[in-house]
């Protein structure tokens, strides 16, 4: 008798609850990982009542929900987006009983354990399944005992395994947990809390150790995402920072009315179809890729590039294709998710590179007005539009330097931006 193939089943959060959608089998063997051949398919009833949806029904925004299969060499990408990567893939290695520095063959095993609560409006059913299996009995903590890591915190999540299962389904390599603040005051592992009783739900970044760069990047990024407020850019809310412990406001979740609504949210990887962890897409290519996405192209174009001039300015250099995301809204909205991740990596003692360019324009630095030309003719854009956007961002980017150290901008880090700052100051004036 043939063993049945791998697979997985796709849940989406609509209206309120968790909906099967779609199954992804793996028609290669599960030991490739990523890397293995899939047949992907959305189930009969959500392609007929949702047929040819691209908006938040959809599983990804090159997916439309339809009753046509589709067959890839690899996993598709949005399943990609969904694997616990860094810190949390490591630690659910390590509870799964595996190798913690196993390669793809690890990542089969991590999606069917570490993909039941990840960021956005998509779970895989199995590990959903898991997670509540693994977990043990819900406790809540305040705020001070989360931020100080207490003995009792740590003990807590240890003994059931919930640091793993909170934190898993969130990339990168500092360590994160996803938490929930309920009714109560109290703050709880995300998926231990109903909606009805969640008021507000936070990634919670720590420290990393004694290395003084990386505790001043953290320091930094809270100070960071009020200076891009102030630059005009688009940003969710304010980050706080308390003692080592980082509370950042999750925009994939909106409540209401004792409900939560889960956006749909999709990586830039995604967007372009970059499924490795090494690829990464030109600017170029992102740019066309959202104009053929976005409900505002002209909007989210200059959002993106205005994003770019702020990442040069503050040496922001960790651009990675999953450090930028699209939301696709319930109402067919497409745009820019608000800004993440933003922070001084020219600290990181790794000495972290500029991983995304623009095309050709981007040897030591870019030439914007040459970016211009090919954005505004690639994209079908206005260019004196996207112009007068990025000359209206110097005049901010000067004011945002004198309000710096008010912000909490380190003076150390505020020499050194500063250089960059005005160089940015100068080639968006000469556009």
């Amino acid at each position: 008798m043939t063993e049945p193939l791998p697979s997985c089943t796709i849940e989406l959060f609509a209206q309120g609850t968790w909906q099967a959608v779609a199954s992804i089998s793996l028609f290669g063997p599960a030991s490739a990982g990523w890397r293995a051949k899939t047949y992907s398919g959305y189930s009969v009833a959500w392609a007929i009542e949702h047929e040819g949806a691209l908006d938040a029904r959809a599983l990804s925004s090159d997916f439309p929900v339809s009753l046509e299969p589709r067959s890839l060499p690899h996993w598709p990408v949005f399943l990609v987006d969904m694997l616990p990567q860094g810190y949390g893939r490591r630690e659910l290695l390590r509870e799964l009983g595996l190798r913690q520095t196993l390669d793809e063959a690890g990542d089969w095993p991590s999606l069917l354990a570490g993909a039941g609560n990840p960021i956005g409006h998509l779970r895989v059913a199995e590990a959903a399944q898991w997670l509540q299996t693994y977990s043990g009995p819900r406790q809540g903590f305040d705020d001070d005992e989360v931020a100080a890591r207490s003995d009792h915190f740590i003990e807590h999540l240890s003994s059931h395994g919930l640091f793993v299962a909170g934190s898993s389904g969130v990339q990168g390599e500092w360590p994160k947990i996803l938490l929930a603040r309920a009714r109560d005051g109290l703050l709880y592992l995300d998926h231990t809390v109903d909606d009805a009783d969640a008021v507000e739900h936070f990634i919670v970044k720590f420290g990393r150790g004694p290395d003084t760069d990386l505790a001043r990047i953290l320091r930094h990024e809270a100070p960071y995402m009020a200076l891009a407020q102030l630059l005009g850019l688009r940003v969710h809310g304010p980050l706080t920072l308390r003692k080592h412990a980082l509370f950042i406001p999750r925009f994939d979740r909106q409540v209401s009315h004792g409900q939560t609504l889960r956006l749909a949210q999709e990586s830039i990887a995604t967007l372009t179809g970059q499924v490795g962890f090494d690829s990464v897409p030109s600017h170029n290519e992102v740019c066309r890729c959202l104009t053929r996405v976005v409900t505002d192209p002209q909007t989210e174009v200059l959002e993106y590039i205005r994003r770019d001039v702020a990442n040069l300015a503050f040496g922001n250099k960790d651009n990675h294709a999953r450090n930028t995301a699209v939301q696709r809204h319930w109402d067919g909205r497409v745009s820019l998710c608000p800004l993440f991740d933003f922070a001084p990596m020219y600290l990181h003692p790794d000495g972290i590179a500029r991983r995304m360019r623009w095309q050709g324009k981007d040897a030591s630095a870019p030439d914007w007005a040459q970016v211009l030309d090919d954005v505004s003719i690639d994209c079908k854009l206005n260019r004196s539009t996207l112009a007068e956007g990025l000359r209206a961002l110097a005049s901010r980017l000067q004011e945002v330097l004198l309000q710096a150290p008010d912000l909490g901008v380190e003076p150390e880090v505020l020499r050194h931006v500063t250089p960059s700052v005005l160089a940015q100051v100068r080639a968006l004036q000469a556009i």
